[in-house]
Protein backbone atom coordinates (compact mmCIF):
# COMPACT_ATOMS: atom_id res chain seq x y z
CA UNK A 1 0.00 0.00 0.00
CA UNK A 2 1.12 3.54 -0.70
CA UNK A 3 0.17 6.67 1.25
CA UNK A 4 2.27 9.65 2.30
CA UNK A 5 0.61 9.83 5.74
CA UNK A 6 2.10 7.32 8.16
CA UNK A 7 -1.02 7.22 10.32
CA UNK A 8 -3.16 6.37 7.30
CA UNK A 9 -1.08 3.48 6.03
CA UNK A 10 -0.60 2.21 9.58
CA UNK A 11 -4.37 2.14 9.94
CA UNK A 12 -4.75 0.45 6.56
CA UNK A 13 -2.17 -2.17 7.53
CA UNK A 14 -4.14 -2.82 10.69
CA UNK A 15 -7.41 -3.18 8.81
CA UNK A 16 -6.01 -5.51 6.16
CA UNK A 17 -4.20 -7.48 8.86
CA UNK A 18 -7.52 -8.48 10.42
CA UNK A 19 -8.29 -10.63 7.38
CA UNK A 20 -6.72 -14.08 7.54
CA UNK A 21 -6.57 -14.41 3.76
CA UNK A 22 -4.79 -11.09 3.20
CA UNK A 23 -1.27 -9.90 4.02
CA UNK A 24 0.55 -6.58 3.61
CA UNK A 25 3.84 -7.15 1.79
CA UNK A 26 4.97 -3.50 1.74
CA UNK A 27 3.91 -0.05 2.96
CA UNK A 28 5.49 2.98 1.29
CA UNK A 29 4.99 6.74 1.18
CA UNK A 30 5.83 7.86 -2.38
CA UNK A 31 4.72 6.96 -5.87
CA UNK A 32 8.21 5.90 -6.92
CA UNK A 33 8.62 3.48 -4.02
CA UNK A 34 5.11 2.16 -4.69
CA UNK A 35 6.14 1.17 -8.22
CA UNK A 36 9.37 -0.39 -6.97
CA UNK A 37 7.66 -2.31 -4.15
CA UNK A 38 4.82 -3.56 -6.36
CA UNK A 39 7.35 -5.06 -8.77
CA UNK A 40 9.77 -6.39 -6.15
CA UNK A 41 7.11 -7.95 -3.93
CA UNK A 42 4.94 -9.28 -6.79
CA UNK A 43 1.90 -7.75 -5.13
CA UNK A 44 -1.55 -8.92 -6.18
CA UNK A 45 -3.32 -5.68 -5.18
CA UNK A 46 -1.89 -2.21 -4.52
CA UNK A 47 -3.81 0.25 -2.32
CA UNK A 48 -2.81 3.58 -3.83
CA UNK A 49 -3.21 7.14 -2.57
CA UNK A 50 -3.54 9.90 -5.18
CA UNK A 51 -1.65 12.84 -3.70
CA UNK A 52 1.90 11.83 -2.81
CA UNK A 53 5.33 13.46 -3.11
CA UNK A 54 7.80 12.53 -5.82
CA UNK A 55 5.17 10.89 -8.07
CA UNK A 56 1.40 11.00 -7.70
CA UNK A 57 -0.71 7.88 -7.43
CA UNK A 58 -2.14 8.22 -10.93
CA UNK A 59 1.28 8.11 -12.61
CA UNK A 60 2.40 5.32 -10.28
CA UNK A 61 -0.71 3.37 -11.26
CA UNK A 62 0.06 3.84 -14.95
CA UNK A 63 3.55 2.43 -14.46
CA UNK A 64 2.39 -0.48 -12.30
CA UNK A 65 -0.36 -1.44 -14.75
CA UNK A 66 1.84 -1.19 -17.83
CA UNK A 67 2.05 -4.44 -19.85
CA UNK A 68 4.72 -6.79 -18.53
CA UNK A 69 5.98 -10.30 -19.11
CA UNK A 70 4.58 -11.54 -15.80
CA UNK A 71 1.39 -10.94 -13.77
CA UNK A 72 0.49 -7.27 -13.39
CA UNK A 73 -0.71 -6.06 -9.97
CA UNK A 74 -4.19 -4.61 -9.75
CA UNK A 75 -4.55 -1.14 -8.26
CA UNK A 76 -7.27 0.06 -5.90
CA UNK A 77 -7.21 3.84 -5.58
CA UNK A 78 -7.95 5.17 -2.07
CA UNK A 79 -8.37 8.92 -1.62
CA UNK A 80 -10.17 11.55 0.41
CA UNK A 81 -11.09 13.32 -2.81
CA UNK A 82 -13.93 12.28 -5.11
CA UNK A 83 -13.17 14.78 -7.87
CA UNK A 84 -14.13 13.53 -11.31
CA UNK A 85 -10.68 14.16 -12.76
CA UNK A 86 -9.07 11.83 -10.22
CA UNK A 87 -11.45 9.07 -11.25
CA UNK A 88 -10.86 9.73 -14.94
CA UNK A 89 -7.12 9.71 -14.38
CA UNK A 90 -7.22 6.52 -12.31
CA UNK A 91 -9.29 4.67 -14.89
CA UNK A 92 -7.12 5.82 -17.77
CA UNK A 93 -4.04 4.71 -15.86
CA UNK A 94 -5.41 1.20 -15.47
CA UNK A 95 -6.82 1.18 -11.92
CA UNK A 96 -9.32 -1.59 -11.19
CA UNK A 97 -11.12 0.25 -8.40
CA UNK A 98 -11.69 3.59 -6.72
CA UNK A 99 -12.78 4.04 -3.10
CA UNK A 100 -12.90 6.97 -0.70
CA UNK A 101 -10.96 6.77 2.56
CA UNK A 102 -14.16 7.03 4.59
CA UNK A 103 -15.13 3.56 3.32
CA UNK A 104 -15.93 1.27 6.28
CA UNK A 105 -13.15 -1.23 7.10
CA UNK A 106 -15.26 -4.25 6.21
CA UNK A 107 -16.05 -2.73 2.82
CA UNK A 108 -12.36 -2.02 2.23
CA UNK A 109 -11.43 -5.64 2.92
CA UNK A 110 -14.24 -6.81 0.65
CA UNK A 111 -12.98 -4.45 -2.06
CA UNK A 112 -9.46 -5.86 -1.88
CA UNK A 113 -10.86 -9.36 -2.31
CA UNK A 114 -12.98 -8.26 -5.27
CA UNK A 115 -9.98 -6.65 -6.97
CA UNK A 116 -7.75 -9.64 -6.22
CA UNK A 117 -10.34 -11.96 -7.77
CA UNK A 118 -10.06 -10.07 -11.04
CA UNK A 119 -13.18 -7.94 -10.76
CA UNK A 120 -13.37 -4.16 -10.55
CA UNK A 121 -15.42 -1.70 -8.57
CA UNK A 122 -16.19 1.96 -8.08
CA UNK A 123 -17.29 3.68 -4.89
CA UNK A 124 -21.08 4.09 -4.64
CA UNK A 125 -20.62 7.85 -4.98
CA UNK A 126 -19.20 7.46 -8.48
CA UNK A 127 -22.32 8.06 -10.50
CA UNK A 128 -23.49 6.87 -13.90
CA UNK A 129 -23.08 10.47 -15.08
CA UNK A 130 -19.37 10.22 -14.35
CA UNK A 131 -19.04 6.93 -16.22
CA UNK A 132 -20.98 8.41 -19.15
CA UNK A 133 -18.71 11.45 -19.28
CA UNK A 134 -15.64 9.23 -19.04
CA UNK A 135 -16.73 7.06 -21.95
CA UNK A 136 -17.21 10.17 -24.07
CA UNK A 137 -13.61 11.19 -23.40
CA UNK A 138 -12.07 7.80 -24.16
CA UNK A 139 -10.19 6.89 -27.30
CA UNK A 140 -11.98 4.50 -29.69
CA UNK A 141 -12.56 1.00 -28.42
CA UNK A 142 -10.32 -1.82 -29.70
CA UNK A 143 -11.53 -3.23 -33.01
CA UNK A 144 -12.23 -6.70 -31.54
CA UNK A 145 -14.63 -5.17 -29.03
CA UNK A 146 -16.75 -3.50 -31.69
CA UNK A 147 -16.48 -6.36 -34.16
CA UNK A 148 -17.51 -9.04 -31.68
CA UNK A 149 -20.47 -7.19 -30.17
CA UNK A 150 -22.82 -8.73 -32.71
CA UNK A 151 -21.61 -12.18 -31.70
CA UNK A 152 -22.63 -12.08 -28.05
CA UNK A 153 -25.53 -14.22 -26.95
CA UNK A 154 -28.80 -12.83 -25.64
CA UNK A 155 -27.82 -13.87 -22.11
CA UNK A 156 -24.39 -12.25 -22.44
CA UNK A 157 -26.04 -9.02 -23.54
CA UNK A 158 -28.30 -9.16 -20.51
CA UNK A 159 -25.30 -9.70 -18.25
CA UNK A 160 -23.32 -6.91 -19.93
CA UNK A 161 -26.16 -4.44 -19.43
CA UNK A 162 -26.42 -5.34 -15.74
CA UNK A 163 -22.64 -5.02 -15.33
CA UNK A 164 -22.97 -1.54 -16.82
CA UNK A 165 -25.62 -0.74 -14.21
CA UNK A 166 -23.09 -1.54 -11.51
CA UNK A 167 -24.52 -4.85 -10.32
CA UNK A 168 -22.29 -7.46 -8.68
CA UNK A 169 -22.23 -11.07 -9.83
CA UNK A 170 -24.58 -12.01 -6.99
CA UNK A 171 -27.00 -9.23 -7.92
CA UNK A 172 -26.87 -10.22 -11.59
CA UNK A 173 -27.59 -13.82 -10.61
CA UNK A 174 -30.61 -12.74 -8.56
CA UNK A 175 -31.93 -10.51 -11.34
CA UNK A 176 -31.59 -13.19 -14.02
CA UNK A 177 -32.51 -16.16 -11.80
CA UNK A 178 -29.20 -17.90 -12.36
CA UNK A 179 -26.43 -18.96 -9.99
CA UNK A 180 -23.64 -16.60 -8.96
CA UNK A 181 -21.15 -18.99 -10.55
CA UNK A 182 -23.01 -18.83 -13.85
CA UNK A 183 -23.07 -15.03 -13.71
CA UNK A 184 -19.31 -15.00 -13.06
CA UNK A 185 -18.77 -17.34 -16.00
CA UNK A 186 -20.74 -15.04 -18.32
CA UNK A 187 -18.68 -12.05 -17.16
CA UNK A 188 -15.49 -14.01 -17.78
CA UNK A 189 -16.63 -14.90 -21.29
CA UNK A 190 -17.36 -11.22 -21.99
CA UNK A 191 -13.92 -10.15 -20.74
CA UNK A 192 -12.29 -12.71 -23.03
CA UNK A 193 -14.50 -12.03 -26.02
CA UNK A 194 -13.95 -8.27 -25.93
CA UNK A 195 -10.29 -8.54 -24.91
CA UNK A 196 -10.73 -6.08 -22.06
CA UNK A 197 -9.06 -6.09 -18.65
CA UNK A 198 -11.90 -5.88 -16.16
CA UNK A 199 -15.50 -4.92 -15.37
CA UNK A 200 -14.81 -1.20 -15.61
CA UNK A 201 -13.85 -1.60 -19.25
CA UNK A 202 -17.00 -3.68 -19.79
CA UNK A 203 -19.00 -0.76 -18.36
CA UNK A 204 -17.29 1.61 -20.77
CA UNK A 205 -17.90 -0.74 -23.68
CA UNK A 206 -21.60 -1.12 -22.83
CA UNK A 207 -22.08 2.64 -22.70
CA UNK A 208 -20.13 3.40 -25.84
CA UNK A 209 -21.74 0.75 -27.98
CA UNK A 210 -25.27 1.87 -27.14
CA UNK A 211 -26.32 -1.10 -25.01
CA UNK A 212 -27.04 1.28 -22.14
CA UNK A 213 -29.98 3.67 -22.83
CA UNK A 214 -28.96 7.18 -23.72
CA UNK A 215 -25.63 6.28 -25.34
CA UNK A 216 -25.11 6.33 -29.11
CA UNK A 217 -23.81 3.22 -30.82
CA UNK A 218 -20.28 3.73 -32.12
CA UNK A 219 -20.79 1.04 -34.73
CA UNK A 220 -23.41 3.12 -36.51
CA UNK A 221 -26.03 0.41 -36.13
CA UNK A 222 -28.87 0.34 -33.65
CA UNK A 223 -28.31 -2.18 -30.86
CA UNK A 224 -30.19 -5.40 -31.25
CA UNK A 225 -33.36 -5.90 -29.26
CA UNK A 226 -32.80 -7.04 -25.70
Amino acid sequence: MADDQALVWAALCGIVGTAQDLAVVAAVDTGTTAVEAARAQHADVVLMDVRMPDMDGIEATRLICAPASGPVPRVLILTTFDLDEYVYGALRAGASGFLLKDTPPTDLIAAVRVIAAGDALLAPGITRRLITEFTARQAPLPTPALRDLAGVTTRERQVLILVAEGLSNAEIAHRLHITTGTAKTHVGHLLTKFQVRDRIQLVILAHRTGLVPGQPSLSGDAPESR
